[in-house]
């Protein structure tokens, strides 16, 4: 794309975000409003159950330091001495990588991302390469939805992205060194003004088929066209956009801050009306007689208080409450349940009775998995194969492990975090199920069963290490 075509496809995308960022300052100001902000905040549950939800996220799908993927060869060689190999190896290449995951910023920076997709419904995050010498090889940022500029591509995923900032030349020049810039633009950049201009400069990432491309395109008025300062290459998108939920039609997600947007207000309004109306009782309003004695002015409501009337007048006496608004706890109530239920805290979270049986946890973890179905699966493709990818690319390049081809059918990726192992557990006692059914009925069924293949079954299904099998030959 040309600097200027660049510049239209932003300006475009930009409108397409503008009727979502009503919506978006408005749940932010209920839930996690800015320090600068004085928000007149009463209800405190819809930002408890935001936590909630995002902290769930992170141990559900992400649990730190622990192995939420895994890496197996391909099911065609899988169970041979060559796919036992190919197993052991990555089964090295998956531990390098959670060791570089445990050693970075990921679970900080993850949770933050979970806060803006449980707001928003959408969330982003940039996967770079630390620098050498670091901790980790990797370096994750959680990047606030409001600030980037998201478009929808064939694949349905938001693989193109825009970042506006506004420079001075002299930071410009700072950024992008080699930028060939006019030599006016230089002169105002050497120069030590007190209030220098600041242009529009944009940065672009959208991908062309066999990689992304990068581009950052200056727009100042001392320019004649917009001017291309940058460019480069990426084999895989630094940035991973991810939605909770779709729309038909829409770019970016909704989340279940959005959703419950009507009883979050209504829940903060009637808190407020209820501190007002504590305060009347609690305080009184008071009528006076002016009988040319009392001032109202100088009256002081405090015990041991001596007010003074003229002979024979009423003095000040307390005008009776209009009514009783006992009905706002009810009211109340309802809506915080509403919210709590929205935000499925009552879904993720701990339950008020530990004493569950075996079966009671399992059904609950089934049930969790039924309502998180369509955003479990949204999110794996969406947030955790890319993120899976890209990590393992910068490993690969830095010379931490070998490549792992993920995208020509030699390496499946499997997922293991708590939420994915739910569906494995219900497949694996359905299968024991047929198998305690199979062995009662006789040796002549029993035969036709092959234990070893089973067991194997079951190991793959489970996430069981691949070092407690015993390989299967290879075929003369």
């Amino acid at each position: 794309m040309t600097p200027q075509q660049i510049l239209t496809r932003h300006d475009r995308a930009v409108a397409r975000r503008r009727p979502h960022e009503i919506s978006w300052a408005d749940a932010y100001s209920h839930v996690l409003p800015s320090p600068g902000e004085a928000p007149a905040l009463y209800d405190a549950t819809a930002a408890d159950a935001a936590e909630q939800l995002a902290a769930s996220l992170l141990a559900e799908l992400t649990p730190p330091w622990s192995r939420w993927f895994g890496l197996a060869p391909a099911c065609a060689i899988a169970d041979t001495e060559e796919g036992q190999a190919a197993a052991f190896a990555l089964e090295g290449a998956a531990d390098i990588l959670q060791s570089q995951l445990d050693r970075s910023n990921f679970a900080v920076e993850m949770h933050q991302a979970f806060l803006d997709l449980v707001i928003t419904g959408t969330g982003i995050m940039l996967v770079e390469e630390a620098p050498p010498g670091e901790a980790s090889a990797l370096r994750f940022s959680a990047v606030p939805v409001r600030t980037a500029i998201l478009e929808e591509g064939t694949t349905g995923r938001l693989d193109t992205v825009f970042r506006e900032a506004r420079m001075t030349t002299a930071e410009v020049l700072r950024r992008f060194p080699f930028a060939e810039l006019p030599q006016a633009m230089i002169r105002e950049g050497e120069a030590e003004e007190a209030d220098p201009p600041k242009h529009r400069l944009i940065e672009a990432i959208w991908p062309d088929g066999t990689g992304h491309r990068y581009a950052a395109v200056l727009d100042a008025a001392a320019l004649k066209a917009p001017l291309l300062v940058a460019q480069g290459r990426f084999a895989d998108g630094p940035f991973i956009a991810f939605r909770w939920l779709k729309a038909p039609g829409e770019v970016y997600g909704r989340g279940p801050v959005v959703k419950a947007l009507p009883d979050i207000r209504t829940a903060n309004r009637v808190v407020e009306l209820v501190l007002k109306n504590a305060s009347i009782a609690a305080t009184g309003i008071w009528q006076a007689e002016d009988d040319g004695v009392l001032n109202p002015a100088t009256v002081q409501l405090v015990p041991g208080a001596i007010i003074p009337k003229a002979p024979g007048s009423a003095g000040l006496t307390p005008l009776a409450a209009p009514g009783n608004f006992d009905v706002s706890q009810l009211v109340l109530n309802d809506l915080r349940a509403r919210i709590r239920s929205a935000l499925l805290v009552d879904r993720l979270g701990t339950p008020k009775d530990a004493r569950m049986t075996a079966t009671e946890v399992l059904e609950r973890s089934a049930e969790t998995a039924r309502l998180l179905g369509a955003t479990y699966g949204r999110l794996q493709s969406e947030l955790l194969t890319p993120l899976v990818a890209r990590s393992l690319a910068i490993l690969a390049r830095r010379g931490e492990i070998p490549p792992v081809l993920l995208d020509q059918g030699r390496v499946a990726l499997r997922y293991e975090s708590p939420l994915a192992r739910v569906q494995g557990r219900a497949d694996a006692a359905n299968t024991l199920l047929f198998l305690e059914a199979v062995a009662k009925m006789g040796e002549a069924a029993a035969s036709q069963v092959d234990a070893p293949a089973a067991a194997r079954w079951l190991a793959r299904t489970l996430g069981a290490p691949a070092e407690i099998l015993v390989p299967v030959p290879s075929p003369e």
